[in-house]
């Protein structure tokens, strides 16, 4: 590709809105441009890098037997209203009608759709295990994206779909899938790990989400060095410090003027936040058959602990939780400030364990001013719900082996689920066992997210110049830079050089252009190829010409009639050293 034809171009400074080091060099460069929040066209260079990543995935996928379907992006509501996701997810779906005022949705993703397509394609056991995967557009109007295409609304996501007849088969297609994905990762430069994550709206026994540990991301992840525990923060759990065990003493109201914090109220009865009891007030949606009701949920959590806002809401599987507002705490009997679980009315109330376990809590009074001594869990109150519902910390004791926890943020890229029977039996997508029987098919759900996957390898694979791609991904190989005018003996030999490189499947950019020295150079940094090879008079007087690896600052001058066989060695190295990353992995659950 001659770069005065290549469509698109670079800019100097990074879009004023974006703070993601893959958003501004992305767009700086040339890959992508905004067309409306989270939404992009994708220009021909990153079309490019976007397809060899996406081979790289079809390769890995098919080498666990993956076969490649396509299926549609818009999907007739009754599918989903089977399953009940039509009800159950909120505004982050699109829906619409058509001219027949037919309610339709736009994927999200595919799973009702694989389960019906199933349906008809699936009769008897013979044909089981199956793996079909594709990949394809899909679209959730995300309230916040961000970040360029880390967090967007309509995005490309290789999924894939695991069918089976047994439990078993099941889980050798998931760890066949786990490994596939460290294979697929570590091919395109980037070290990931697998957490244990949230099931979240996909449903299932068992979720695992691999995540690029970045700055920019937003998800926390729990990690112990110790024994390797690991696992998203929505769901990780912790060693929770025990509570002195006492017996049970009466309850007595006091005066604490002014405490209505946790630590104005140890501070002002002089204790530890362990011995207090935390209310927390939300208002959940929560689905009802075919409708969605709003409840009000009253949380309890020991002072010296946070609430995991994703373990209430899969507590009490609500859809989403929002912040009660003072009107709505005083309807149910509570007081802002100085809740108690002590007396309370018309609300769903969730306990975490570790107050059961804790005895002669402080609570409040629900009235202004007031807190409760002595409250105690089963004598005082009961819950509807007693769950672990705390958030876990840096520093809290890892749930296996008491080594401390550390927190480190990260970028999910991919995540796969062990779906079983929910979406087969909603849809009856069923098979004929040997005897005859028929049985729903069980079933597992399998994501990357492709773009997200691409500003990834860019938030890595940058320094303080541009991108610098690993050459799996690279748009071009190599960067083709001629230094003089059009007629030049430079420009001649870089012709010639061009084609030869081309001849021999070498895939070349070549900067043509009228433009100086010092905007080529700044653009091929920029635009982050793994080779640049400079044509210029002065190497020419010794028959050479200057090639320089992006990830290094060492130049090498080197003969024209060798350039070619040079630059194929060069790419064979830089190859090696991606497939040198690719191995084995330990699976953990």
């Amino acid at each position: 590709m001659r770069m005065r034809r290549l469509f698109g171009q670079t800019l100097r400074e990074s879009p004023s809105e974006a703070e993601a080091i893959s958003h501004q060099l992305l767009v700086r460069a040339g890959y992508i441009r905004p067309l409306a929040a989270g939404i992009f066209s994708y220009l021909p260079l990153a079309r490019r890098a976007l397809s060899k990543l996406e081979t790289i995935v079809r390769e890995e996928i098919e080498a666990i037997g993956g076969q490649e379907v396509a299926m549609p992006v818009v999907h007739p509501a009754e599918v989903w209203q089977r399953t009940g996701r039509w009800y159950a997810i909120g505004a982050e779906m699109g829906r619409f009608t058509d001219r027949t005022d037919r309610d339709l949705v736009l994927a999200m993703t595919h799973e009702e759709v694989v389960a019906d397509l199933v349906r008809s394609e699936i009769q008897s056991y013979r044909q089981l295990p199956q793996l079909v995967y594709h990949i394809q557009t899909k679209w959730r109007d995300d309230p916040r994206p961000r970040a360029g295409l880390i967090r967007v609304r309509e995005f490309t996501m290789k999924d894939s779909y695991s069918l089976d007849a047994d439990w078993e088969g099941l889980d050798r297609q998931y760890r066949a899938h786990y490994q596939a994905y460290f294979n697929i990762f570590h091919r395109c430069g980037l070290d990931v790990i697998a957490v244990a994550s949230d099931t979240g709206m996909m449903g299932g026994a068992l979720a695992h989400e691999f995540m690029v540990l970045a700055p920019v991301g937003e998800d926390t992840l729990m990690l112990c060095d110790h024994c390797g525990y690991s696992a998203n923060r929505q769901i990780a759990g912790f060693a929770k410090p025990e509570a002195v065990s006492e017996l049970p003493l009466p309850v007595t109201r006091v005066a604490t003027p002014g405490a209505a914090t946790i630590a104005a109220l140890a501070e002002f009865l002089g204790i530890e936040a362990s011995q207090t009891a935390k209310a927390v007030f939300l208002v959940g949606t929560i689905p009802e058959g075919e409708q969605s009701v709003e409840r009000f949920i009253f949380v309890v959590i020991r002072g010296d602990m946070e609430v995991n806002e994703t373990k209430v809401a899969n507590a009490v599987q609500a859809q989403s939780l929002r912040p009660a507002t003072e009107a709505e705490i005083r309807a149910i009997g509570a007081e802002p400030g100085y809740g108690s679980p002590v007396g309370i009315h018309d609300a769903l109330l969730v306990v975490d364990d570790a107050v059961v376990r804790s005895p002669n809590l402080v609570a409040g009074a629900n009235e202004p001013g007031y807190h409760l001594r002595n409250v105690n869990y089963g004598r005082d109150y009961e819950a509807d719900i007693v769950s672990d519902i705390a958030a876990a910390r840096a520093g809290d004791s890892c749930p296996q082996c008491g080594a401390p926890l550390r927190a480190e943020r990260g970028v999910e890229v991919g995540n796969i689920f062990k779906l079983g029977t929910r979406y087969s039996e909603a849809v009856g997508c069923n098979y004929v066992d040997a005897g005859g029987q028929s049985h729903p098919v069980i079933m597992g759900s399998y994501g990357i997210g492709i773009g997200r996957t691409l500003a990834c390898i860019a938030e890595i694979h940058h320094d303080a110049q541009g991108l610098v791609w690993p050459v799996s991904v690279a748009p071009f190989q190599v960067h083709l830079i001629t230094l003089g005018p059009e007629e030049s003996e430079a420009a001649v030999v870089a012709d010639r050089l061009y084609a030869a490189l081309w001849e021999a499947g070498i895939e070349v950019l070549y900067d043509d252009r009228d433009r100086s020295p010092g905007v080529k150079f700044n653009d091929a940094d920029l635009l982050g190829m793994p080779l640049r090879i400079t044509v210029a008079q002065r190497g020419l007087k010794q028959n050479s010409v200057e090639i320089k690896r992006r990830d290094l600052t060492e130049r090498e001058f080197v003969p024209l009639d060798t350039v070619v066989g040079f630059v194929k060695d060069q790419i064979a190295i830089l190859e090696g050293d991606l497939a040198q990353r690719v191995s084995s992995v330990p699976y953990r659950d």
